[in-house]
């Protein structure tokens, strides 16, 4: 069978599972999250002997440390993938759910049910763990998903969907609820992203060039961003302790994530009594600091920002340093350079951090907290299946609703127009 078959009908089949997704009850998917868990941790020995495979390709490959560490499959991951699908299970169901209602003066009662999107496709790189944290949520919001993992994670997603597969075999569950693309060949993604007909959305994840990639080849409405440009502004008058630990938390912790910190700015009055004492503290983290001209007056050892600087994406100990004049230019700057991912503010004024909120116009906005805390668990959400910095439909950390929509439902008694 050629790619293109392969790829036609793993949609269609796709396709025709998710009819009997959307009809699914919640306990049967929780029964089968909970039986998918168990078969991970059963099996990884199995999983982590062809993660090994993976692992020699990538080094023949020349494939970078980094790289390596994303595709390693260690005994903490499969604890993680397994406990990470037992959380799922335990998530409040949302498809059925009665979003709103409302009644009519002709007495028609009308309501929006949530419903599952349908048939998902989710294209990432290295990350084996992704394949499952994808099948998890989809299969909970009712969807049929197809996975297509990074050619360097191939023995390793294809071992942890074969868990997949036969948990739902062994649950009486459609079997094509859940299938991973089975070839490294490129061609495969173009194909993929052609099938209209029968996926209705695309999630991407993985660096600024699958994501690009992706989007212009798609002829399916896919759900993104690019890159996370996140910013945090210290006003006059905040805490500078709590900013301290703040802004070090939003650049230190993970700097190589997209909700972390990569760009600071201070307002000019507090910021010859707080960028030195941050500055030492990042010192220590090995933290390279690229400042605009007053920061560089202020901290003289360290290099002068370029205008490329405020729109870079580093994801690494590279920060950028801007004094500002007030908020206002603060939030100029940001609605300038930012990707619509996080931002924060640090203060102690409650209506600066109104105004602020107000705003700023990206996918999660905090006040007096790390940008760090965009992340679908770290909000509530229990899980996430990536963050979007697009408006349709979902804008920000993609949880179980997220992989949702939802339908009018009409109630009448014979009502007419």
């Amino acid at each position: 069978m050629s790619i293109e078959e392969t790829i036609r009908e793993m949609a269609e089949a796709a396709r025709a599972a998710s009819v009997e997704m959307a009809r699914c009850a919640s306990s049967k998917k929780d029964e089968v999250l909970l039986r998918i868990a168990d078969k991970i941790e059963a099996e990884a020995s199995h999983i982590q002997g062809e993660n090994e495979k993976d692992l020699d390709y990538a080094r023949e490959k020349g494939l970078s440390d980094a790289m390596i560490e994303r595709l390693t499959i260690t005994d903490a991951t499969i604890t993680s993938m397994a406990d990470d699908l037992r959380e799922v299970a335990q998530l409040e169901d949302p498809v059925g759910a009665i979003a709103k209602t409302w009644r009519r003066p002709n007495g028609l009662e009308v309501s929006r049910m949530r419903i599952p999107l349908g048939v998902i496709g989710v294209i990432y790189e290295s990350r084996p763990n992704v394949t499952i944290d994808a099948a998890g949520l989809c299969f909970k919001a009712g969807n049929a998903v197809i996975l297509r993992g990074g050619s360097e994670a191939l023995n390793s997603n294809q071992a942890l969907a074969d868990v997949v597969r036969d948990a739902l075999r062994e649950t009486g569950m459609p079997e094509k609820a859940v299938q991973l693309v089975p070839v490294r060949d490129r061609d495969a993604v173009d194909l993929l992203l052609s099938q209209e007909e029968h996926i209705d959305l695309i999630i991407p994840r993985g660096g600024e060039g699958l994501i690009r990639f992706v989007v212009e080849k798609s002829k399916i409405p896919v759900l993104k961003h690019y890159k996370g440009i996140c910013h945090v502004y210290v006003d006059n008058g905040a805490n500078l302790d709590m900013a301290n630990d703040i802004c070090f938390n939003a650049k230190v912790q993970r700097p190589g994530v997209c909700n972390a910190m990569e760009t600071l700015l201070v307002h000019r009055l507090i910021a010859p009594a707080f960028l030195p004492e941050m500055a030492d503290r990042f010192a220590e983290a090995e933290v390279e600091i690229r400042g605009c001209a007053e920061t560089w007056r202020i901290l003289p050892r360290i290099k002068e920002a370029t205008e490329e600087d405020w729109s870079e994406e580093y994801l690494d100990l590279i920060l950028a340093v801007k004094v500002v004049n007030n908020m206002t230019e603060a939030i100029r700057h940001i609605q300038t350079y930012s990707s619509n991912h996080t931002e924060a503010i640090v203060t102690s004024d409650y209506e600066r951090a109104r105004q602020f909120v107000r705003e700023v116009d990206s996918s999660v906005v905090l006040v007096n907290a790390s940008t760090r805390f965009n992340d679908g668990g770290q909000l509530g959400l229990g899980a996430e299946i990536g963050i979007s910095t697009s408006k349709l439909h979902a804008f920000g950390p993609m949880g179980l609703e997220e992989l949702t929509t939802t339908k009018f439902v009409v109630l009448g008694d014979g009502q007419i127009r």
